[in-house]
């Protein structure tokens, strides 16, 4: 099922917006899943090499916190998927609106 967002678009002369639904081709959906996919991964890399060191440093079990971190990512990998896909929807709405 494709991805789709509503959005409102002002029409000058109402006081009430007119909302139009924009819905993103399945390439486009693939293309932003990579990319937040890419840019999830190097987040996580970059938190897991300094979780080890404040590890280290604390003296804490280093495998805990990398386990939690995991766990952390997994939660926020969903969100942040649907909030990329609302981005490009906003993207394409922005595109037809001011092309009119």
């Amino acid at each position: 099922m494709a991805f789709s967002k509503t959005f409102p678009k002002t029409i000058p002369g109402t006081n009430y917006p007119i909302w139009e639904e924009i819905t993103l081709t399945p390439e486009e959906e693939r293309l932003v899943e990579e990319q937040c996919k890419k840019t999830n991964f190097q987040l996580l890399d970059q938190s897991i090499q300094e979780a080890k060191m404040l590890a280290i440093k604390n003296g804490m079990n280093e495998d805990c916190n990398i386990v939690n971190m995991a766990k952390a990512l997994f939660d926020k990998r969903a969100s942040h998927l649907i909030f990329w896909k609302e981005s490009k929807a906003k993207e394409k709405f922005d595109q037809t609106t001011n092309k009119e």
